[in-house]
């Protein structure tokens, strides 16, 4: 808590279906997780026409859905305005929370797929996963979910168990951007 109860209101509400929500506070975990992904498309990104977001900047799908996504890519510049992006975003994650995860599946997913965001992400910090769903013929299909195993786990795991955890994904933006679990999970208290 910052002590400064007008900076906390000031951006910490969402409109979901026309309802007022206030965002819970984040957690350590859900910070630094947030943090890790605009790292890395913060680096793969520089020097291109598509631009990153972290945590803060407000998108505006529909008079009735003004959200705050954890995390976005808009490659449309034309959509950013002072106030925040107006349309669909290119890319959104979403980190999970015992607080927003009903929203995040629920009726954040339905307005994302409906306005069109190509590709949306569900990151669980604690189980640490990243369910990726993908936008085909106008309906969210999941790609895949991707785990992070313990090193305890991976240990008890036969080799070729092993051997076909997958720990890196591409993103579907960029053919040429490789994603690291470990890197998505990187120093979480």
């Amino acid at each position: 808590m910052t002590g400064n109860l007008a900076y906390e209101s000031a951006w910490r509400e969402e409109l979901i279906g026309g309802k007022l929500v206030a965002m819970s506070p984040a957690s350590t975990k859900h910070n630094q997780v947030m943090l890790n992904i605009a790292y890395i498309f913060k680096h793969y990104l520089k020097g291109k026409r598509c631009v990153p977001f972290a945590d803060g900047e407000k998108v505006f799908l529909s008079p009735t859905d003004h959200y705050v996504p954890d995390f976005m890519v808009v490659c449309d510049r034309d959509k950013i305005k002072p106030r925040g992006v107006y349309g669909a975003p290119d890319l959104v994650a979403e980190i999970l929370s015992p607080s927003t995860t009903q929203n995040d599946r629920g009726r954040k997913k339905t307005a994302y797929e409906a306005n069109g965001v190509a590709e949306y992400w569900l990151v669980d910090p604690v189980g640490k996963s990243v369910e990726v769903y993908l936008l085909k013929e106008g309906q969210y299909s999941l790609d895949k979910v991707y785990f992070l195993y313990p090193e305890e786990e991976l240990a008890e795991m036969l080799e070729e168990d092993r051997e076909a955890v997958v720990s890196e994904f591409t993103c579907h933006l960029y053919d040429d951007l490789v994603i690291s679990l470990a890197d998505i999970f990187d120093d979480l208290f």
